[in-house]
């Protein structure tokens, strides 16, 4: 199939080689400008694929320790009737899973050591129906808590930092001591540590701390569990779940779903990566309007061509069209540069960054700063077709002025030297 003869020479003059001087300038200048955009594209696409991962790791580890829903009672004390309430939010196709809990603040102490913790009071037969804890415990950790026995099941970097391990005892101090003849008085009781776990999220595997449910009613003084956790099918149907259950529920509780819990959190990550997505689409855009100089370029040196084109019957229209292909190949060829580029970085950044670390010796995620330590990645398709099309608007709508400018050349005025 033959092709229209401006598709022809644009394509020409956007491949030219280095015949003169002037010709090897334009085509540096354009090389550049190709170049420009692809690195902006493949900032954009590794940039926020990276945001993408961190927030679906953090969301999963987070996840994976606390649960979708949270029902508690709104003046704080024990649930009464737990299994009518299990039973009614049950009913919700939603919910799959639901076990009671109890929640608390306190003291570990090891010797000379003392870490503040988040107690939770848990039924180990029925925890990993709303949590991934018993998969990231160590084997058999849940089951050894046996109500009465008083063991206690500690994470990864809390047990590290009171330099504890399995069959160590530990002093629980609990808030709201007894008072005595000799005054008020912390109460305390000691847990054996009977296991650890490591859920890969370093606010919990720092400061949580798991009991049998019944052991933590007794050191809290409370009649029962203080609340119930679900877990449903859908994690992203949270909000609309806890609207339903706050109806349906028979009584009035405080009802709590994850996006709720952690909602400053996500809605910093939704900033950044709408703040970032701009910034970075600034650097395409002026890698686009590079465009700029090299068409005015091309046009000054073309203008006998243009001249010659027009002599032949050529209509400003058609000259028009040639200097938009040349510009638009630019504009393609940087693009998909930029998105190959951007997408085999994405998806192996997990060998690059590690082999980048071990080059240079540092640590780019310390575990302590930013949750996770390692560099996530998660390429989505809601991203990644946004930056293809932005880019090439871009790179189009820099083509049309030097390219009007071409299809306004006199004839004459540009043959009179020739």
């Amino acid at each position: 199939m033959k092709l229209p003869y401006e598709l022809q020479l644009g394509w020409r003059y956007t491949r030219a080689g280095r015949a003169t001087r002037r010709n090897g300038f334009i085509n540096f200048i354009s090389g550049v400008s190709m170049l420009g955009i692809a690195l902006g594209v493949a900032a954009l696409i590794i940039v926020l694929s990276v945001m993408n991962g961190f927030q679906k790791e953090v969301r999963d580890r987070m996840l994976g320790v606390v649960s979708h829903i949270e029902i508690f009672s709104r003046d704080g004390q024990a649930l009464q009737d737990i299994d009518a309430i299990t039973q009614a939010a049950r009913k919700n196709p939603q919910v799959v899973g639901a076990a009671p809990f109890i929640a608390a603040q306190a003291l570990l102490a090891r010797g000379e050591d003392m870490k503040g913790v988040l107690v939770r009071g848990i039924e180990p037969a029925l925890e990993p129906q709303v949590t991934d804890i018993a998969t990231t415990a160590n084997k058999g950790a849940l089951d050894r808590l046996v109500p009465g026995e008083f063991g206690i099941v500690l994470g990864g970097d809390l047990a590290r930092s009171l330099y504890v391990r399995e069959g160590d005892t530990v002093t629980l101090i609990a808030p709201g001591g007894q008072v005595t003849p000799a005054g008020v008085v912390p109460r305390l009781k000691q847990f054996k540590v009977v296991g650890t776990f490591d859920s890969g999220h370093y606010e919990y595997d720092s400061a949580l701390a798991m009991i049998h449910e019944q052991d933590a009613a007794k050191v809290f003084r409370l009649e029962g569990p203080s609340g119930i956790r679900l877990k449903l099918k859908d994690l992203h149907q949270a909000r609309q779940v806890a609207d339903e259950l706050a109806v349906t529920l028979p009584g009035s509780f405080l009802i709590r779903d994850w996006t709720r819990q952690n909602r400053t959190w996500f809605a910093a990550v939704q900033v950044e990566k709408r703040m970032m997505f701009i910034i970075l689409t600034l650097i395409v855009a002026v890698a686009a309007f590079n465009l700029v100089s090299t068409l005015v370029m091309t046009v000054t040196d073309k203008r006998a061509d243009i001249a010659i084109l027009r002599t032949l019957g050529s209509s400003p229209r058609s000259i028009m069209g040639i200097f938009v292909v040349q510009g638009a190949m630019v504009g393609v060829i940087g693009t998909l540069g930029g998105l190959l580029l951007g997408l085999g970085i994405a998806y192996n950044i997990d060998v690059i960054v590690p082999a980048l670390e071990k080059l240079f010796q540092a640590s780019f995620l310390p575990k302590d700063i930013y949750l996770i330590s390692r560099m996530p990645s998660d390429p989505q398709q809601s991203d990644i077709v946004p930056i293809t099309i932005i880019s090439l608007i871009l790179a189009f709508a820099a083509t049309l002025y030097p390219s009007w400018r071409a299809s306004r050349v006199n004839p004459a005025e540009a043959l009179r030297y020739e």
